[in-house]
């Protein structure tokens, strides 16, 4: 049987920030997919000018779907790999019985309103109005990347960073299309990792995620990452991340 991955990306990314761990994957012998969120254009300098409108209508329950429909041309279950909100979006899925495994990359917390706090106020209060959201240079730099030097930041900024929409963040907020059963004994095994200096997402609610799913017979598998951002899978010792999520799958799904 052939080995799969399917990658998921978070808000204000598109699938290229899973670049590097794809060719780390690619190398071990995995077939690899990283879909765009619907809406989401392949004209970077488009997508931040001009968000298209669909977006602002783009929430949790229509990305669920967006990714069961792609699950469904696999001809095995893939491995689910997902950074931010797509870490999330791993979980929901496994918890229907999708995927072989997943592995959820600084996930924010289910139904929380403790992410949008991390976030900032100023999040918060445009977030409750709706609409599309774009990051600032400073903070990306302040809360998602403060571990790269000021040349990488800006080079990383520009290359990777684009609008959100705020429906996401709301829906999380208030639970809407984000319930999990963490009690679920049959839901595939998941890894939940958390970065040691991340801003966004903290070690502590990662951490505080993994106490709920224990709460499943499931294997469940918890790993800290002492001194990473939340930009952890695209900063430097990003293979460390990558080589410890292969070596756990192929733990999980006995491919050795």
């Amino acid at each position: 049987m052939s080995r799969q991955a399917l990658f998921i990306h978070g808000t204000w990314l598109t699938p290229l920030i899973w670049s590097r761990f794809r060719r780390r994957f690619e190398a071990c012998g995995y077939s690899c997919s990283a879909p765009a969120w619907p809406s989401l254009d392949t004209d970077l300098a488009r997508q931040r000018s001009q968000p298209p409108r669909a977006m602002t209508r783009l929430g949790v329950a229509a990305l669920l779907t967006h990714y069961e429909e792609h699950l469904r041309t696999f001809a095995h279950p893939p491995l689910l790999i997902g950074h931010d909100l797509g870490g999330l979006l791993v979980q929901l899925l496994l918890d229907r019985g999708l995927g072989s495994a997943g592995i959820a990359i600084a996930p924010p917390a289910q139904g929380g309103l403790e992410g949008l706090r991390d976030s900032g106020p100023w999040l918060l209060r445009r977030t409750l109005c709706r609409g599309v959201l774009h990051m600032s240079p400073q903070h990306f730099v302040r809360n998602m990347a403060q571990t790269l030097t000021p040349e990488r930041q800006a080079a990383a900024y520009a290359r990777h960073i684009v609008p959100a929409p705020a429906r996401v963040f709301f829906d999380n907020a208030l639970g809407i299309g984000s319930r999990i059963d963490f009690s679920n004994a049959n839901r595939p095994p998941l890894l939940l990792i958390a970065a040691g200096a991340d801003r966004t997402v903290r070690a502590s609610t990662v951490a505080a995620a993994y106490r709920r799913h224990r709460g499943s017979t499931a294997v469940t598998t918890f790993k800290h990452f002492r001194g990473y951002s939340h930009w952890l899978i695209a900063e430097p010792g990003w293979e460390t991340i990558a080589d410890y999520c292969i070596e756990w799958a192929q733990d999980q799904l006995g491919r050795f």
